[in-house]
């Protein structure tokens, strides 16, 4: 067992001095050709090391810089953002009665037309397609409810 440890410990550190050489070589064609291990015609390349990035600094180490807010001033901005969005909701409700009123209405009188002779008759096409365009405005606004009344209890915790 500790000849493995011995193993890998001296394999970790012999890969951080690996290095390889790279060799190039244009043919008559201006083919550019590279490799590990030298080429005829070839020249070996001499790289310059990359530069490193420094570690990034996280969050928490910058934690005294950043900005605080005293408990009244957050308790106002919750307060605020509590109120706007039981405005919101109270205006979608009432976008979703009246869209409901609408859908209704359009059942109540379906879509027609009149021959040449006088005849009336239904217009089954255009009537589905009013009450789909209706009907999505009703879940459309029943879906903005619900989303609001989900952020209002995260913003009651």
């Amino acid at each position: 067992m500790k000849l493995f440890s011995f193993l890998v410990i001296w394999g970790l550190l012999s890969v951080q001095t690996a290095q390889a050489e790279i060799y190039k070589r244009v043919d008559a064609d201006g083919h550019v050709t590279y490799s590990s291990t030298p080429l005829k015609g070839g020249k070996k390349l001499h790289l310059t090391p990359l530069p490193t990035v420094p570690p990034h600094v996280s969050a928490k180490d910058n934690s005294a810089d950043f900005p605080r807010v005293d408990t009244a001033t957050q308790k106002g901005r919750d307060n605020t953002r509590r109120q706007i969005l039981q405005d919101e909701l109270s205006t979608e409700e009432k976008a979703l009665a009246e869209a409901r009123n609408n859908l209704q209405a359009g059942a109540e009188n379906p879509e027609t037309y009149t021959d040449k002779d006088g005849k009336v008759y239904r217009n089954v096409s255009k009537q589905d397609e009013k009450m789909n365009a209706l009907q999505e405005l009703v879940q459309m606004h029943e879906k903005n409810i619900a989303a609001l009344n989900t952020e209002l209890s995260k913003n009651n915790k």
